[in-house]
């Protein structure tokens, strides 16, 4: 019982990375570029999951988990911040690779525009909920910035990754929420779930992905112009 939270995090990496040597998409030539920005983003978010854990916002089952402890959070816990995004770039790597159609600019726009309307009113009307300001304040900047400052081309890709990856989410989560291995204070969210999975979880997850399909596209594209 106690390998539950272990078993997840290798079971969700274990595909990405034996696949990762497909002779077409060849995703174990871009692992360097992965790296770096999954540190950056892992620092920001487990920041926030060290203080989510100190004040209750969830915490974990400690029939689940092997034990072993960093600042409050189970090793699991930041392997997670590993084994997820890896999951997620190696599917968008797959979909860059086999599917050439894409979104237009116009519908990229438009669902920008949608998750920062979302976010905006959610952040206005839940501001005292931390779990919900948090995950929705954050995406509100982040969303701001990819779309209208960088105006980052690959945001309409990794909008079909995103929704592709909600497969393996359900999954995943399903299981960290149903078992259970992650408990959550229903006082510091909006109380709303999907299954057993609490609303923010997607937009949290939304946010930890995008993240790290920048940090992704930057160092390999600057990797590739130096």
């Amino acid at each position: 019982m106690k390998y539950t939270y272990l078993i997840i995090n290798f079971l969700t990496i274990f595909f990405p990375v034996v696949l990762s040597f497909d002779r077409r998409v060849q995703f174990a030539k871009n692992w360097r570029h992965i790296w770096p920005g999954m540190a950056i983003t892992g620092l920001v978010f487990l920041f926030w999951d060290v203080l989510f854990t100190i004040k209750g916002v969830w915490w974990f089952s400690q029939e689940r988990i092997i034990g072993v402890k960093f600042y409050g959070l189970p090793l699991e816990e930041i392997l997670f911040f590993l084994t997820v995004p890896f999951a997620c770039i190696f599917i968008y790597a797959c979909l860059n690779y086999y599917v050439k159609w894409s979104l237009n600019i116009r519908l990229t726009r438009i669902i920008s525009n949608l998750l920062l309307i979302l976010s905006a009113v959610l952040l206005i009307l839940h501001y005292d909920r931390l779990y919900t300001a948090v995950t929705f304040g954050l995406l509100f900047v982040v969303i701001v910035y990819l779309q209208f400052i960088a105006r980052a081309e690959w945001l309409s890709r990794f909008y079909m990754a995103y929704i592709v990856s909600l497969l393996p989410f359900y999954i995943v989560n399903g299981l960290l929420t149903s078992i259970p291995v992650v408990l959550y204070n229903d006082a510091e969210n909006l109380g709303f779930r999907v299954g057993t999975i609490p609303f923010e979880d997607h937009f949290y997850s939304l946010a930890l992905l995008v993240m790290n399909v920048g940090f992704f596209e930057y160092f390999k594209n600057r990797n590739a112009n130096g």
